[in-house]
């Protein structure tokens, strides 16, 4: 078996009231396919470097949010929010009919399957958390503080783009933005791999020529987060119970740590199928450090989604498996449908 082509992907646009929801569905498209989402204010490029290391047999299907990448914004007068995002997991699995779902987040992305799986923890075989679990714990007056320069960004925002007012958004060159987007990420993304998160989220400018902004939209910078109070983040991770639950954190991150300490003591309590691993590497491990991450990720999805009764290629070819592995993958799936508890 092989590993999934950057180059073989099918472009997907899934209906949304709002306008779609962009994604690329890399390799496998025959069977159900593992759901990447990104973190806030990237999209779907932050998975660039990881999908080429990923089994080729299973798919890989990465959305942008509403508002990132090339999915639609939102209505005027809407507002991002950290819990109406995690209902997009559900919108996607009605779009293709799955009554199942593999979750692969980074960031927000990650703080979203965390919740979602907590919520309908029967609709999820495994999930993969790239350095996050869930949100940082911050006190009564952070938040408020927080609270107030978001609602007032964003009311000033919501004007700018209002019909009659609309300008464009601050233009410059590429390798300008390149820059920009590294500070923007605390330098966790460096110049020389801003390009896999820029491909998806600029447009040229119409006022100045061989520049070009953030097409994104400006209002997801003030979007409402999910506030986990005392308590809320281990009743979540209680409902999880054993779930196949892989977090790899960057060791120079500080996204996972202490806020987090009594959840994951939770996921990992009683449960073999829980990982945590720590790679070298900043907030965007995955990005910068694809290959270490891909040695714990690839045998856990090995694991807990493994190849059906007949093996894929990108060629297409289907190559048969020998007498032995088929007669293990078989017992293996009568014994899931035995102790199978719910058709969904």
């Amino acid at each position: 078996m092989g590993t999934i082509s950057l180059s073989d992907f099918k472009e997907v646009r899934i209906p949304a009231p709002w306008g779609p929801i962009s994604g690329r569905w890399y390799g496998n498209r025959t069977e159900r396919p593992i759901l990447a989402i990104h973190g806030w204010l990237d999209n779907l490029g932050t998975f660039d470097r990881l999908i080429p290391l990923l089994p080729d047999y299973v798919g890989v299907l990465c959305i942008d949010l509403p508002g990132h990448g090339r999915s639609a914004h939102v209505q005027q007068g809407m507002h991002y929010a950290v819990d109406d995002y995690v209902l997009i997991i559900p919108r996607v699995m009605e779009e293709y009919g799955w009554s199942k779902v593999s979750l692969m987040g980074h960031s927000m992305g990650g703080i979203i399957s965390f919740i979602y799986t907590a919520l309908a923890p029967h609709t999820v075989d495994m999930v993969i958390s790239l350095d996050i679990l869930l949100s940082l714990t911050l006190g009564p007056k952070t938040v408020l503080k927080d609270m107030v320069q978001s609602l007032e960004k964003h009311l000033v925002e919501e004007d700018r783009q209002k019909e009659g007012n609309l300008h464009e958004p601050p233009s410059y060159t590429l390798a300008q933005l390149s820059k920009v987007l590294s500070k923007g990420s605390l330098n966790s993304v460096t110049p020389e791999f801003a390009k896999h998160l820029l491909h998806r989220q600029v447009m040229k400018s119409q006022l100045y020529p061989d520049r070009f902004y953030f097409s994104r939209d400006g209002r997801v910078k003030y979007h409402t987060k999910a506030i986990m109070e005392p308590g809320y983040s281990e009743a979540l991770a209680n409902r999880i119970q054993k779930k196949p639950y892989l977090i790899i954190k960057g060791s120079k991150s500080d996204f996972l740590g202490v806020h987090t300490e009594k959840a994951i003591a939770i996921l990992r309590r009683n449960n073999p199928h829980f990982q945590f691993y720590e790679v070298e590497g900043t907030h965007h491990v995955h990005l910068h450090a694809a290959e270490e991450c891909a040695r714990y990720i690839v045998p856990f999805i090995r694991h807990h989604r493994p190849p059906a009764l007949t093996s894929w290629s990108l060629s297409g070819k289907e190559q048969q498996l020998s007498a032995e592995e088929r007669r293990r993958e078989q017992e293996r799936f009568f014994k899931r449908g035995k102790n199978a508890k719910s058709k969904l």
